[in-house]
């Protein structure tokens, strides 16, 4: 296997999850982060492109290069699912008022909002959680626990202003 292939490989997996960030950063409005991931992608994509289109263009180098686009693309996933950057919003809905539920989330420093609405076939009862990405698979795992049956809603909101979460983060900043 020659160097040039090598390095093409590992250059692919080094530019796709800087390209992921660089998208992430983009999406979460962090403009400066976004910026220096876009110029080392634009220095990794412009060298590694080079070397694969210098010379006699094997078709090696070429499997190469996407084999390691591919493989930058599941570690650029594996990355920002680790990092965990952001927020994410949980509705859950359920057949009853689980109080013990919302009590021990409360308890666990989850803000929960209760709402009670009509479905076909009689009340139900849903929850809004908001808390860091970070935080979600906790915040599963403690719903199936308390209600094994619950619909959950997960999603990921760009933008909030005030409420429970805000307030406990900023308590958090004085304490440091």
């Amino acid at each position: 296997m020659s160097s040039s292939i090598v390095l093409i490989f590992l250059l692919q997996i080094i530019l796709v999850p800087i390209l992921s960030l660089r998208i992430i950063f983009v999406v979460k409005n962090r403009s400066i982060l976004a910026s220096i991931f876009g110029f080392m992608e634009a220095l990794i994509y412009v060298f590694g492109l080079s070397i694969v289109l210098s010379g006699e263009q094997s078709i090696a180098e070429m499997l190469v290069y996407a084999l390691g686009f591919a493989a930058g693309i599941y570690l650029g996933g594996y990355i920002e699912n680790k990092l965990a950057l952001g927020y994410t919003n949980l509705t859950v809905n359920m057949l009853n008022n689980n109080t013990k539920l919302v009590s021990t989330l409360r308890d666990n420093g989850f803000g929960v909002t209760v709402f009670e609405g009509m479905g076909k076939d009689g009340i139900r009862f849903q929850l809004q959680i908001l808390t860091k990405r970070s935080m979600e698979e906790k915040l599963m795992k403690m719903i199936e626990e308390y209600e094994p049956h619950a619909f959950i809603i997960s999603y990921e909101p760009r933008k909030f202003k005030g409420g429970y979460l805000l307030k406990a983060m900023k308590k958090t900043k004085r304490k440091v």
